[in-house]
């Protein structure tokens, strides 16, 4: 994140246009209220619609389960790759307030749009009173289209609100303060904490609402608290600290990468022995560590290095495409190093798209009933997987980590790498067991001979892959939001956030993928495909067998990544005594995931 002096001078804004241009005292908690406000509102309204929207499609729209995986996979993917464009906006050019109010009217007409799917009988097909959905009429183009709108407009108003809402509120508090430091930790906990209750009540009280309801009232109800929200977000303006765009970190990426394949041809020593000069300047004031010069892709450190006609007169450099800092080149060689181990988590996390997919299609063929008169909705078994997490992480910080401490003598019990390796291991054993009780699903119901291929079997039997999934994210995704913040450098964590999102795109575009192969090979000479739209005929539990195998490739090369990774090295500049470093752990043959 580019920091400028935000504190120094106080105004007021006077309008969208010119808000980026004012400096004011911190706004503090009363501006962060209207951030979380905004943040939490929206994610009520776009999660809230993805945690039943398989439900949706294939009841409302009447679409196969494929089509309508491949729906959600596909716009949940668009939703994580446009963070990416929305963070480089942001920061290069318009400033993240005026990237959050554009992005939180695109959310509301996105909203707005879904609610008239359901509403308006032109805009959604017939109502069918089959007992299989999928063989009524399926939506027609404008209807399909109208749909696709509304969930591109979510998908803009995601990019903008999610990569900047944090920032944005760290904005608010000034860190050359202990306060202001303070405040910052809290709003993180702060921030995390509406998010998992936000994901509870989408999960149980929205979706309740729309399976048991009505779809108008359970669209309408997220639509009516985002435009809340923007009213919300506006009415902070007075109290909030604008930080003017200073360019994308992209930028200073590109720099470095063209200044050393200029200077190519330039022939570095073995070993730094002084003969070489590097550009090495006090860093700036935005930047909170400075990193040490590493030998590790050392093709790199020619961007650096000083020749003849590099630096003007007053010392600095004469062309920015020519001549980097030693800091920015290690902030280049941080990104290199992490891509490895960003990529293998893709697959692990397309083990949990399955949660919002075929999950739900099983469940909406088993007895969902609690007592005589409740039904639990389909959509809403996901909240087991949040259950286990809130259940486990106080277990794992109390008890787990301080028992592997002993043994390890590692301050966190295990290495952020470790804790990741282990998310993979759970997303494997989950998929078996998917796939054991599937197959257990698949012979009741064959066996009971119900028409619409009811399993005289409880939902609660899709406990134990969710409980398991459960355990994954604990590990794996939290560990990843950890390992990209913490090795990447301070100022660059935007960077971070991004990679965790690109993360999520990729594996929903992967998920998309083999849905889309194994429905059209699995077939063939008179046999159904294994995702077939009558469970029954398919063989689901092939399917999650084949993610599972592509789990346990993913895990060896996650090790052979984690095995030679090294941990990122750096002064922290003005709270560290000069020349003490932060720990340098390396993970190499001798220490492998230690």
């Amino acid at each position: 994140m580019d920091v400028v002096d935000s504190h120094s001078q106080k105004s007021s804004p006077h309008s969208i246009v010119d808000a980026e241009k004012v400096e004011k005292k911190p706004g503090g908690w009363r501006a962060v209220t209207f951030i979380l406000g905004n943040e939490t509102l929206e994610r009520l309204g776009t999660i809230g619609l993805l945690s039943n929207f398989m439900v949706y499609l294939t009841r409302v729209f009447h679409l196969e389960q494929v089509d309508a995986s491949n729906v959600i996979n596909i716009w949940s993917g668009f939703s994580n790759l446009t963070p990416v464009v929305g963070a480089f906006i942001s920061d290069a050019y318009i400033g993240r307030f005026k990237t959050i109010a554009f992005a939180s009217f695109a959310t509301l007409f996105g909203l707005v749009t879904l609610t008239l799917t359901a509403s308006l009988p032109q805009l959604h097909p017939e109502t069918c009173n089959s007992n299989d959905p999928v063989s009524c009429g399926g939506p027609n183009k404008l209807q399909f289209g109208i749909l696709l709108l509304g969930l591109g407009f979510l998908s803009i108003g995601s990019g903008g609100i999610r990569p900047c809402s944090i920032p944005f509120g760290v904005d608010q508090f000034d860190q050359r303060t202990e306060e202001g430091i303070r405040g910052v930790a809290s709003f993180f906990n702060w921030y995390y904490m509406t998010f998992t209750v936000v994901l509870l009540i989408t999960q149980t009280v929205v979706v309740y609402i729309q399976d048991q309801v009505s779809w108008i009232i359970g669209f309408s109800v997220p639509t009516g608290l985002m435009a809340c929200a923007v009213a919300m977000f506006f009415a902070g303006m007075k109290l909030y600290v604008y930080v003017k765009p200073e360019g994308s970190i992209f930028s200073g990426i590109a720099q470095v990468v063209v200044a050393a394949r200029k200077k190519r041809k330039m022939k570095l020593p073995a070993e730094d022995d002084g003969t070489v000069t590097y550009y090495d300047p006090p860093v700036k004031d935005s930047v909170l560590s400075k990193l040490h010069h590493s030998n590790q892709y050392r093709f790199l450190d020619k961007a650096a290095v000083i020749i003849e006609g590099d630096l003007t007169s007053e010392g600095v450099p004469a062309n920015k495409w020519r001549l980097c800092t030693i800091q920015e080149v290690e902030e280049v060689k941080c990104l290199i190093r992490i891509v490895p181990v960003w990529s293998a988590g893709i697959i692990s996390l397309a083990a949990m798209t399955q949660q919002g997919t075929f999950t739900v299609s099983q469940a909406l063929k088993m007895d969902r009933h609690i007592g005589p008169n409740f039904e639990i909705p389909a959509g809403s078994l996901s909240v087991i997987s949040l259950l286990t997490i809130g259940v486990f992480l106080p277990l794992y910080d109390r008890v787990l980590v301080p028992f592997f401490r002993r043994i390890t003598g590692h301050k966190s019990g295990i290495t952020l790498l470790q804790r990741i390796g282990t998310g993979i291991v759970f997303a494997i054993l989950s998929m078996i067991v998917a796939g054991l009780v599937e197959r257990m699903r698949r012979l009741r119901s064959i066996n009971a001979g119900d028409p619409a291929g009811m399993t005289p079997m409880s939902v609660f039997w899709l406990s134990p892959q969710l409980i398991l999934m459960g355990l994954c994210e604990a590990f794996n995704i939290i560990g990843q939001i950890e390992f990209f913040n913490s090795q990447f450098p301070e100022h660059m964590r935007s960077i971070a956030n991004s990679l965790f999102s690109l993360s999520f795109a990729g594996s929903n575009y992967l998920s998309s993928l083999i849905v889309t192969i194994v429905h059209r090979f699995s077939g063939g000479h008179n046999r159904p495909d294994w995702l077939n739209k009558n469970l029954n005929a398919g063989k689901l539990d092939y399917f999650y067998y084949l993610i599972a195998v592509l789990g346990v490739f993913n895990l060896v090369y996650f090790w052979y990544c984690a095995r030679g990774y090294r941990y990122k090295t750096g002064l922290q500049v003005g709270d560290f005594e000069e020349g003490k470093s932060l720990s340098d752990v390396e993970m190499s043959p001798k220490n492998q995931l230690k």
